[in-house]
């Protein structure tokens, strides 16, 4: 066998194949993985072949993300980023101080601040107005459901206390009905709308951007979950198309085409000449968005049951379903006959029931497909859905960084959902003894993108190094998975959800050399220090994307 391109010993190998097997080498050749092993991999090493001595660290796939968003999350890192920020104080000094570094800028757009920082989740323009009286300014934050407002983004938008709440939002409103700066959902876009668009030019800059954080967290592949127009996003498609097609997308992504809830079944057409138009190269626009609620915290995802009120009782608001469960299993159906995979948004039990009862629609209508379909979020299953992952193939893409105690949880989320609803919550270890297949993504710019610091608290149930809000202990620990399944879960589980286990996922020979350098095993260390862990260096097809400073 001719001699090596790159050669990766000295370490532990975590293959994430079936048998969880290990190896300490692995050589690389035109882009593909030639040999796995020891001995053997290092009789493949020349004169010209590069050699990375692990020193003991371990090797692993490289990391993928089965939901994400690199360019609105590259749009973040390049406008007003709120995500290092923690507090009002904080979020008014970083807007304060972006605006006086850009005063040319129209609107002040950007976001990533949370709701735990505010009373009741909901920021006021009143304080935006202190730093900012003239501009207008639309800042989602980190969930993407919610946007904070200043009063020249009201004034602009016409909302005023005759506004009507959109059927899909509300807008936030103090005891006269005056709005108060605060956005939700639906009603986010009765400003986005008078957003300045952003230009082609500025979203590959995005994309770029949002691609070399990633590879920096050893992520080599994801899912885009909205390529359509969403908040202050505009759609990405020709982007990731460009990207492509001119050989900047160094990661391999499958978008998911966003469906418009506002419409119905006869965007279908439009949605498979998208796909297409944009699928080549690294980019495949081969699965299907859909939103069927909001989220807890701002009472729009959607139950079985009404929200309690902040005394425990029963309220008369249960949550919205985005689309009709009657239309969304006729979509689905149609969808999954078209090839499509669908990609669902359900945080609520309601939401994730109507997802998993479109697909078993779908099942009865055209038989049982290789579209995987997947359910992603899941923050309330209850106990009689879970066995139904399995029954119906339908794979649970998780979030495990959110599966924790914290201030948002503890303060917008477990007094409204009441105790049993709360148990219910992030079931990862229910979902993997009921035979589910597992997945894991991000959601950045919802949350870190960083998969060690995700894997750490779906291990621990409680916050990596450096993510904790708080002294809390861990949260529902008999819902805690084991390493190595959260280790494949986000290596060769999101490879299968992306159709990309063929060549990805794994270690093994005639794989594609798509892989990540940690600092360290966490094998070898205590459960409590996998959240420490950093990657050193990435590869894809055997090329380094990312190197840190001290690789």
């Amino acid at each position: 066998m001719p001699h090596a391109d790159l050669v990766l010993a000295g370490g532990p190998v975590f293959t994430a194949d079936a048998a969880r097997s290990r190896a300490s080498a692995v050589a690389v050749t035109g882009g593909r993985i030639v040999a796995v092993g020891g001995d053997a991999v290092r009789e493949l090493i020349g004169p010209d072949t590069e050699v990375v001595d692990l020193t003991g660290r371990m090797l692993v796939p490289g990391f993928q993300d089965a939901h994400v968003h690199p360019v609105s999350g590259g749009l973040e890192l390049l406008r007003c980023d709120l995500a290092e920020a923690a507090t009002e104080p904080e979020y008014l000094e970083t807007i304060a101080r972006y605006a006086a570094e850009h005063p040319d800028e129209e609107w002040i757009l950007g976001g990533g601040w949370a709701m735990s920082a505010f009373p009741g989740g909901t920021p006021t323009a009143a304080a935006l107005d202190r730093v900012l009286p003239d501009r207008p300014a639309f800042l989602p934050n980190r969930d993407g459901h919610g946007a904070w407002v200043n009063s020249a983004a009201l004034r602009l938008a016409g909302i005023d206390r005759r506004t009507p709440d959109p059927v899909d939002g509300r807008i936030e409103r103090d005891a006269d009905g005056e709005p108060t700066g605060t956005l939700h959902e639906g009603a986010m876009s009765l400003v986005n709308r008078l957003v300045p668009e952003a230009g082609p030019e500025l979203l590959h800059e995005a994309l770029l951007a949002g691609q070399g954080y990633l590879h920096s967290f050893g992520i080599t592949a994801w899912q885009d979950a909205i390529i359509g127009d969403y908040s202050d996003l505009r759609d990405p498609g020709e982007t990731y198309r460009r990207a492509a097609a001119d050989g900047s997308l160094t990661a391999r992504v499958v978008g998911a085409l966003w469906w418009d809830r506002t419409s119905g079944l006869e965007q279908i057409p439009s949605l498979i000449e998208r796909r297409e138009r944009l699928s080549g190269g690294r980019f495949q626009a081969t699965s299907i968005k859909v939103m069927q609620d909001g989220v807890a915290e701002n009472f729009t995802a959607a139950m079985l049951e009404p929200y309690c009120d902040h005394h425990g009782h029963p309220t008369d608001n249960a949550g919205l379903s985005f689309v009709p469960p009657e239309v969304l299993r006729e979509a689905v159906a149609q969808l999954d006959g078209h090839g499509f995979q669908v990609h669902f948004h359900a945080i609520g039990d309601r939401a994730v029931r109507e997802c998993l009862d479109a697909v078993e629609h779908a099942i009865g209508r055209n038989g049982r497909s290789d579209g995987r379909h997947h359910i992603a979020h899941i923050q309330v299953i209850h106990p009689e859905d879970v066995p139904r992952f399995r029954e119906l193939g339908v794979t649970a893409n998780m979030q495990s960084l959110w599966a924790t105690l914290e201030p948002q949880m503890v303060e917008l989320t477990l007094p409204f959902l009441g105790q049993e609803r709360a148990a219910w919550q992030y079931p990862f270890g229910d979902l993997l003894r009921a035979g589910a297949t597992l997945a894991a993504g991000s959601d950045w710019s919802v949350s870190s993108p960083n998969p060690l610091a995700a894997i750490h608290t779906a291990v621990n149930r409680q916050a990596a190094p450096g993510f904790e809000e708080g002294d809390y202990e861990p949260f529902l620990p008999e819902q805690a998975i084991d390493l190595a399944t959260s280790l494949a879960a986000y290596t060769a589980g999101s490879a299968w959800v992306n159709h990309l286990d063929g060549d990805t996922g794994s270690i093994r020979v005639g794989a594609f050399a798509d892989l990540a350098v940690l600092d360290r095993d966490p094998f070898a260390g205590p459960a409590e220090e996998i959240g420490a862990t950093r990657v050193l260096q990435t590869f894809v097809d055997g090329a380094r994307v990312f190197a840190a400073d001290d690789a």
